[in-house]
């Protein structure tokens, strides 16, 4: 999807490998403050620097993993500068929620072996819920640069995806976990409707979904 405007040229197109390290900034600035990663990779005043290298580290090996299983990594570009990034998978892919021995390993090393499990856990408690509606997509992370906060480009980026998903006649739509109501109200006034409350660690979410056209 292209969209020219007086000044800009937007683009929602799949990351180039170069971008992947942009990517991945934006990812951990958008999340840093994540109830959820906060809850369970032990964030702590005191603790601050190791929840960070943790989180940067989770970061890595998901992107990782999903450039290797040739899943949906979407960039949003102005005038071909990466400004936000969507991370995402269909569920009938070869991505396991528990993922591979090599990730599973790695991120056991640097963010703990109780922290890896919470966090697979998670995952497929989110995908047992998401079973009935069969084959569809899930948004696993959204970031927009936080210099273009407040400009629309989050829009334009699921405007992308909206076009990733029913450009496969097999997919029912596509699914998103939020845990802020700003977050809520933002993705219902792009389309998606409640699905299930879940909590994790003391921490309660919404499923979100937004069938395919």
């Amino acid at each position: 999807m292209t969209v020219t405007t007086p000044a800009d040229t937007f683009s929602v197109q799949y990351l180039a490998a170069e971008d992947i390290s942009i990517a991945g900034s934006l990812i951990y600035q958008a999340y840093h403050d994540d109830p959820v990663l906060q809850s369970v990779l032990n964030y702590t005043a005191e603790s601050k620097s190791s929840y960070e290298k943790k989180l940067r580290s989770l970061i890595r090996e998901e992107l990782s993993s999903f450039w290797q299983q040739h899943q949906p990594l979407i960039g949003l570009y102005r005038n071909d500068k990466l400004n936000a990034v969507a991370c995402v998978f269909e569920s009938n892919s070869q991505l396991p929620a528990q993922r591979y021995w090599h990730w599973r390993l790695k991120l056991m090393l640097s963010a703990g072996y109780l922290q890896t499990n919470q966090l697979i856990e998670k995952e497929q408690t989110i995908r047992d819920a998401l079973q009935p509606l069969g084959n569809y997509y899930f948004l696993a992370f959204i970031a927009v640069d936080p210099h273009f906060h407040r400009q629309g480009l989050g829009r334009y980026l699921l405007r992308g995806l909206d076009d990733l998903v029913n450009s496969n006649s097999q997919a029912t739509g596509l699914a998103v976990f939020v845990t802020r109501s700003e977050h809520t109200t933002f993705f219902k006034t792009e389309g998606f409707t409640s699905f299930k409350q879940l909590t994790f660690n003391r921490v309660e979410g919404e499923l979100l979904f937004k069938a395919s056209e």
